[in-house]
């Protein structure tokens, strides 16, 4: 059998009380820096998870393969029972290929540290236009719910406006809207506040806990706002080196870290006023 091909395992299953996203012995290389190395973990449909830890431990990469813009180099990865990283091929699992992987790309809605708005389209068109185009949503439709989002980010009246005449977290909200609307079932937030002024973060953090707090979508969070960590997370996963040094309920990490290495991250994260 090719290097590049696996047994074909029945996998994760899809049914109710299993997991929606299961990391199987995932490795990810680049170069010769191991980033993710043989990473088991798991999410339950709803949950939301934080990922935490020091720079280059491997946090942002997670989200990247969820988004399907990095491959993995070793291992697995299943979305709500099916292969997610990975395609059947007769009795094998072979490398996606990118139809196969746009199909999936569909059920996961990403917002980066940067907003990546179109600057020529209106907020309404930035909305509107992957669920009409990748969706097929009718217009109307798509329209309609962009008014929705927008209102739930507390920017209804700025539908028409363009990116430019928007504060920084203002389009961080407009791109958290933009997410919604393809509807995912999986949210990725990549470090959302971090291109933010201070004085803008509270209001983008205060949209993502009504989000947590109003819908069942299962959430990934890589953030350093501990104090946001801590109360929007169902768990905290503690990175280092690729690896997860620590996992527990919010309370526990923050409160009574039991790892050396958690405790000594957290003490940096807070002594620097986050």
């Amino acid at each position: 059998m090719p290097p590049s091909e696996t047994p074909l395992h029945d996998g994760p299953q899809g049914v109710e009380g299993q997991p929606l996203i299961v990391f199987d012995q995932v490795v990810k290389r680049f170069g010769d820096l191991t980033v993710l190395d043989h990473l088991d973990f798991q999410v339950d449909p709803g949950e939301r998870v934080t990922l935490i830890g020091p720079s280059g431990s491997g946090k942002t990469t997670i989200l990247r393969l969820l988004m399907t813009l990095e491959k993995v180099t070793e291992g697995h990865i299943w979305v709500d029972g099916e292969p997610f990283s990975h395609m059947s091929r007769g009795s094998a699992l072979v490398p996606a290929s990118e139809s196969y992987l746009r199909a999936k790309r569909k059920r996961v809605g990403m917002v980066f540290q940067q907003f990546n708005l179109f600057p020529n389209m209106t907020v309404r068109q930035n909305i509107t236009e992957a669920p009409i185009h990748v969706l097929g949503t009718p217009k109307d439709e798509a329209n309609e719910r962009a008014g929705e989002l927008l209102d739930l980010v507390g920017l209804g009246e700025k539908i028409d406006a363009h990116p430019t005449q928007l504060s920084g977290g203002q389009q961080q909200r407009v791109a958290i809207a933009r997410a919604l609307a393809m509807q995912p079932e999986i949210l990725l937030l990549d470090e959302v506040t971090s291109a933010l002024d201070p004085e803008l973060v509270a209001g983008v953090l205060d949209v993502l806990r009504e989000i947590a707090e109003t819908t069942d979508i299962t959430m990934l969070c890589v953030t350093h706002e501990m104090g946001f960590a801590r109360d929007v997370s169902h768990r905290v996963l503690m990175f280092d080196h690729g690896r997860i040094a620590e996992a527990g309920p919010p309370d526990q990490i923050f409160g009574d870290p039991q790892e050396e290495r958690t405790k000594s991250f957290l003490r940096s994260v807070l002594d620097n006023g986050d």
